[in-house]
């Protein structure tokens, strides 16, 4: 298969997406009496994940049918306005910007929908069965989220999320179309590996900003230090298994790859908004355990399901890898909810796990 190359404007547009997911994030940086309440959970997933879709909606047409052409520019650079539509939108207060939220996603998914009835009446073969299949299936989905319109209260994100349930899958249904016209391996993983790559960034930026230490605290300049640490070790985990460990000749679907990096980057950014409140001391201790801990569970196991499936034979871990990494995680969660551990030392903890999880699986 011939091999293909990001352009520069895909990386444009990945920086749009990345601040979509940034204001995504600050749902669950509100505290209100020691906790994250579970309105505010509820709000990051409704907005994280039709951004997340949105942007792999768009990321898998490219990565398929996707040319350096002008036409094809002016679709990416018409979506990127339904995108800034959707970033105004975000908001914890979802309600009042609902309406504009709604436009932006299905005015992103509507234009990806009809580039691929665009293509396939050009393309042949297997690969026009699949502009032909999602090209006509995802209409679905997006009208069933545009019945929201007529509904208020709960009952529209039910509504909207319906549709982006059915959206999602499309893909998993029709799998049998796109085995026969497979994505290109290398440019879908190095795709999401950019976008996660940004993301760590904007994990970096935002949990510096936050600290801010004053001449000789050494407590912030030790958390700081730490908590670097930890992303870097999470950095060096992540990139080396794709560079090093993945074979990307292997053609499959890609579903793996797309839907296990929606726990990948909601993770990240939990881990990111943890880190935070970790540093800020704002909320309850054993609220704040569980919530770090779940978060790099998650984070552990969709890098691991995404990653198995492609690294090559003789890399592949077994079950006592699977079984060390769970049990040093595990160790930590018990031994933090028996003792009364200092932050600073809980990101030293979650510094040495990643370390642990880089180290023997780039090795």
């Amino acid at each position: 298969m011939e091999e293909k190359k990001v352009t520069w404007l895909e990386l444009f547009y990945d920086l749009l997406f990345v601040a979509a997911v940034a204001k995504a994030t600050h749902a669950i940086l509100h505290v209100e009496e020691g906790y994250i309440h579970t309105e505010y959970l509820v709000k990051f997933v409704l907005m994280f994940v039709p951004i997340w879709w949105a942007w792999t909606g768009q990321t898998m047409f490219i990565n398929r049918f996707g040319e350096d052409s002008s036409y094809q520019r002016l679709f990416m650079i018409l979506q990127m306005v339904f995108v800034l539509t959707m970033i105004s939108s975000l908001s914890v207060d979802f309600n009042h910007y609902y309406l504009s939220f709604l436009i932006g996603y299905l005015g992103l998914r509507g234009l990806t929908a009809i580039q691929y009835l665009v293509v396939q009446d050009v393309e042949k073969g297997d690969v026009k069965r699949v502009a032909w299949y999602l090209g006509r299936t995802f209409w679905i989905g997006i009208a069933v989220s545009s019945l929201s319109l007529f509904f208020d209260s709960w009952f529209r994100y039910a509504v909207l999320y319906a549709g982006i349930v059915i959206d999602m899958l499309m893909p998993i249904v029709g799998r049998r179309y796109l085995v026969k016209g497979p994505p290109h391996t290398a440019h879908l993983l190095e795709r999401f590996a950019l976008l996660t790559l940004i993301l760590f960034g904007e994990t970096v930026v935002s949990t510096l900003a936050v600290m801010q230490p004053q001449k000789g605290d050494w407590n912030s300049i030790s958390f700081s230090i730490l908590s670097f640490i930890l992303i870097i070790a999470m950095w060096w985990q992540y990139f080396d298994n794709v560079e090093k460990k993945v074979n990307k000749e292997i053609q499959t679907a890609g579903q793996t790859i797309i839907y296990g990096h929606l726990l990948i980057l909601m993770s990240l950014s939990m881990i990111a908004a943890s880190i935070q409140l970790l540093f800020l001391h704002e909320v309850d201790y054993s609220f704040i355990v569980y919530f770090v801990f779940g978060s790099v569970f998650v984070y552990f196991v969709a890098t691991t399901l995404v990653f198995h499936q492609y690294r090559y034979e003789k890399d592949r871990l077994g079950y006592h890898h699977l079984g060390l990494f769970l049990g040093v995680l595990v160790a930590f969660l018990i031994i933090n909810l028996i003792v009364l551990t200092p932050n600073i030392l809980i990101i030293g903890e979650l510094a040495l796990f990643f370390i642990l999880y880089a180290v023997l699986t780039t090795r």
